[in-house]
């Protein structure tokens, strides 16, 4: 199974330091979403891990979250995009959960449910605390340079986040470099195959 795990908020969609609170507020990132359905159309299963304190915080209900969700879903729909499920942390930071990001538990809750080891599952988020949280459990950390991740434009990345990092402009490029990446491992491997072929053949012939 191939799969791929986002953030939310400045990853998909556009984030808000009074938090996104709405669906009207909630509004896609530029070519986020059809960064999605290349993914989805390149065989690769999308699923979300987002830290969604304002629940805990009495900033919205699940009303509200169900609703921005559902936007979210219906504007990938119409680009051809799926994402398969969203696992979310309702906490706020006192709570001390095992759930918000972080820690691993979104990430756990996400292997259990699909029956996979999370090594080397790419992990795509714009903090370090999104990275943090998948480079526990073994995945692959992507950062993207929207919402929060902006402030790294340019610079070299600190020590909090975790070695082997790769950077991207945005969740568009970061697909275009997987899907990229994966034609290039499948064409060695054919490549590879050809020229086994075609010793043996040699072989043969003598």
């Amino acid at each position: 199974m191939k799969l791929v795990i986002l953030d939310r908020d400045g990853t998909i969609n556009e984030d808000s330091l009074e938090y996104i609170k709405t669906e009207a507020e909630w509004q896609p990132l530029p070519k986020a979403l059809e960064a999605i359905s290349r993914l989805n159309h390149a065989g690769w299963h999308v699923v979300v891990a987002s830290n969604q304190s304002g629940l805990g915080r009495g900033l919205f209900d699940m009303r509200a979250l169900h609703a921005m969700h559902s936007k979210m879903h219906k504007l990938l729909a119409a680009v051809g995009g799926r994402v398969d499920a969203v696992f979310y942390c309702p906490h706020t930071p006192e709570q001390a959960c095992r759930c918000r990001k972080p820690q691993a538990g979104l990430f756990e809750q996400i292997g259990e449910r699909y029956g996979v080891d999370l090594k080397g599952v790419p992990c795509v988020g714009d903090t370090a605390r999104d990275l943090e949280a998948g480079a526990s459990v073994g995945c692959e950390p992507h950062l993207v340079l929207t919402g929060k991740g902006e402030a790294y434009r340019g610079k070299s990345l600190p020590d909090t986040f975790p070695k082997g990092t790769q950077v991207h402009e945005n969740l568009a490029v970061f697909a275009e470099y997987l899907i990229k990446r994966e034609e290039a491992v499948l064409a060695a491997q054919i490549l590879a195959a050809l020229a086994a072929s075609q010793v043996a053949t040699n072989s043969f012939a003598k």
